[in-house]
């Protein structure tokens, strides 16, 4: 069941857009491309084991939102089953929030259908969770709480 339009329930928590998720078959050579036709180097790459992913983020020097490219490691059937029905794309959108347990919280409690009940482990060292597309008609969306180990508010 989708949240009443009026309930505002992340309205103070959410910081901005996070990130934008690109799912991409080959990290590498989807890396290069991103990086030459946006002018940007990849900041960081990381294998996120309990996602069973590999992660690259394309960071703007403003601070801005990141392109984070995801490509499924062995053993991630959802993003090799994106990856086989659709290819390569976009995959989801990050917003950065100030407390996600409070947020899931909410969430949970106003009956929004969540993949994640409690946040896991993220790239960067975040917290992270995921509504279900049903939640958002048909779109994945992540919340993110930022770790401070990487200079970033919490």
């Amino acid at each position: 069941m989708a949240p009443h339009r009026n309930q505002n329930l992340l309205a103070d928590l959410v910081v901005g857009i996070d990130h934008v998720g690109v799912c991409v078959a080959d990290m590498d050579e989807s890396a290069a491309l991103w990086s030459s036709l946006l002018g940007l180097a990849v900041a960081h790459r990381e294998c996120v084991d309990v996602q069973r992913t590999e992660a690259a983020f394309l960071d703007p020097p403003d601070g801005g939102a990141t392109i984070e490219l995801v490509s499924p490691m062995a053993g991630n059937t959802g993003l090799n089953k994106f990856l086989q029905t659709r290819g390569d794309g976009l995959h989801h959108l990050a917003f950065a929030v100030s407390d996600i347990g409070e947020a899931l919280g909410r969430l949970a409690a106003a009956n929004v259908r969540l993949l994640d009940a409690v946040p896991r482990p993220g790239a960067r060292g975040h917290k992270v969770a995921f509504l279900h597309p049903a939640a958002t008609h048909g779109t994945l969306v992540e919340l993110v709480e930022r770790s401070s180990q990487h200079g970033e508010e919490k």
